[in-house]
């Protein structure tokens, strides 16, 4: 029997949690697609492994017996599945780098730069995502390394190194009222609907939703976004505001849309983040090195 490893990659997290909600989180999707995930794999092994009752998910005896072994399975595969990446990459002189929306800002080109002068013949090459996946595929092997927005779902199994630090501002529709104050007091826009990032990034949504400086305010969700044009488009047609890097008015103009410092919020990071396994890779290495010669003081 072939069992897809994202299916157990989902039962995995589930069995440590405890709870769907917060296994959803850490797996950056919606809570009923990983019910059905659970429940497609259950079909396929033809066994019950959890108990479910409102306080959570309790693992039947099948279950526990799955749980005790499907993380050494997996961890085998991802290894395996990272090492024959490497493999390739290296036989084309690759580096994958990973990004979210502006990478590291200005720095970015200068870290490409110091990289390419250090490894002739070697190219890298910048893989956006969309905001679903805030690791930038580097959670899933897709790239090498990855330059992040900070904080992010899965960031403690990772090596992570923060290069800058900037306010967080907010994106507004120019015809807002809002709008013709030089800066605006947080407080001043819980009452408005915000541009959220899809439910499967996880708590990474509610980081810039900035939910827990809100004083138990609730969020209006107006719009949701996967990318930067459709960010753009919903505060541009007055679906939302919401909040962004501060370089983000520097990167992303867009007739309809302005950009104000917030104050009362805390700042944004950036980090270049990489895998554990990836400590003794040389070349991802070198990308890191030459990342932090060009880290910006805070």
């Amino acid at each position: 029997m072939d069992v897809d490893t994202r299916l157990l990659r989902c039962f995995t997290v589930v069995a440590e949690e405890g709870h769907l909600t917060r296994a959803a989180g850490r797996l950056f999707v919606s809570q009923p697609a990983l019910t059905k995930q659970i429940k497609q794999l259950e079909s396929q092994l033809g066994v019950a492994l959890f108990t479910r009752s409102r306080s959570g998910m309790t693992l039947t005896d099948a279950g526990r017996s799955l749980a005790e072994r499907a993380p050494a399975v997996l961890e085998a595969w991802d290894v395996a599945l990272r090492e024959a990446r490497s493999v390739s990459s290296r036989i084309a002189h690759v580096l994958r780098v990973g990004f979210v929306a502006s990478a590291a800002n200005e720095n970015t080109q200068a870290i490409v730069g110091t990289f390419a002068r250090g490894r002739p013949g070697w190219r890298v090459e910048m893989r956006q995502t969309d905001w679903a996946d805030p690791t930038a595929g580097l959670a899933d092997g897709l790239v090498d390394v990855a330059l992040l927005r900070l904080p992010f779902p899965g960031q403690d199994r990772l090596r992570v190194e923060v290069l800058l630090t900037e306010p967080r501002w907010v994106g507004l529709p120019s015809a807002h009222p809002l709008a013709e104050l030089a800066e605006i007091p947080f407080r001043r826009l819980w009452d408005e609907p915000f541009v959220a990032t899809p439910p499967e990034s996880g708590w990474w949504r509610d980081y810039w939703l900035a939910t827990e400086e809100r004083e138990g305010h609730e969020v209006r969700i107006g719009a949701v976004a996967r990318n930067p044009d459709e960010w753009l488009a919903a505060i541009a047609n007055g679906y939302g505001v919401s909040l962004t890097p501060a370089a983000t008015a520097r990167f992303y103009q867009r007739p309809g849309v302005t950009y104000r410092p917030v104050t009362d919020v805390s700042p944004s990071q950036v980090g270049v983040a990489w895998a554990a396994a990836d400590d003794d890779n040389q070349v991802v290495g070198d990308f890191v090195r030459a990342c932090l010669l060009h880290r910006s003081s805070p």
